[in-house]
């Protein structure tokens, strides 16, 4: 388990990752995310307006985590496979001074993490918000990745370390 500090926006938020294969409440889960590898590379998508960056986003009414993670994967990087849960981010609002019971995420939300080996590689088609995919070296991502930090390569240990 670690915890960090993010500046989202004029906010911090108290990150904390917990590598744990039981799911919070579906209502509790804001995001899915998670690391796609291919003959030991792992694929990074560019996000219009964002840069390089995993695949991920929110759920659609009615998917699972797992379901929403497939289908963020299919729509960013065109990319199929298997996928196990890794574990989530904890992601507390309660000391965010501009958290209120208004707000569109709840004051402690989850961002679940997958690891999935791809097993179909698709034309791609930049439909939707990514521009093109690339395969890295995982020791690389720092180079790729503009706002990485600790919890991030905590979780790519696990996802490293995860049996595949």
């Amino acid at each position: 388990m670690s915890t960090t500090y993010a500046n989202w926006g004029e906010s911090i938020i108290k990150l904390t990752w917990l590598s744990e294969r039981k799911l919070p409440l579906r209502e509790l889960i804001t995001s899915v995310h998670g690391f796609c590898f291919y003959d030991n590379d792992l694929m990074l998508v560019n996000l219009n307006h964002r840069g390089w960056d995993f695949p991920g986003g929110h759920l659609e009414p009615g998917e699972t985590a797992e379901e929403g993670f497939k289908r963020e994967v299919m729509e960013e990087g065109y990319v199929s496979g298997e996928c196990k849960q890794i574990g989530y981010i904890i992601v507390d609002h309660s000391e965010n001074p501009f958290w209120s019971e208004s707000s569109k995420y709840p004051m402690v939300g989850y961002q679940v993490f997958y690891r999935m080996d791809i097993t179909q590689i698709h034309e791609f088609h930049a439909q939707y918000e990514s521009a093109e995919r690339i395969f890295i070296n995982p020791c690389t991502i720092k180079k790729y990745y503009r706002d990485w930090h600790e919890l991030y390569e905590e979780i790519l240990k696990c996802s490293l370390d995860f049996p595949g």
